[in-house]
């Protein structure tokens, strides 16, 4: 296969990133972004799950009235973060 760049800022990239990481080549450096990329494509999917599992709980709660009042909910968030830190 071959890939022609048309694009002068995106070689320039390439060209940048080959030095920049050592490697050998544009494929090489192609083929760390793919690598790259998929295991983002994993990561976001494995989250995704999670994330949306604790968003049908937090909708659960909510429908058994275990929210939080509007008016406490800055103070809540606020004290949470500084727990955080």
């Amino acid at each position: 296969m071959n890939i022609e760049i048309r694009d002068a800022n995106l070689e320039a990239r390439l060209r940048r990133q080959v030095e920049a990481t050592g490697a050998g080549s544009t494929e090489e450096v192609l083929a760390r972004l793919l690598d790259t990329q998929e295991g983002q494509d994993r990561w976001l999917q494995e989250q995704r799950n999670f994330i949306n599992a604790k968003i049908r709980r937090g909708i659960e709660q909510l429908d058994r009235g275990e929210g939080i009042p509007e008016e406490q909910l800055d103070a809540y968030l606020a004290k949470l973060k500084d727990a955080a830190e």
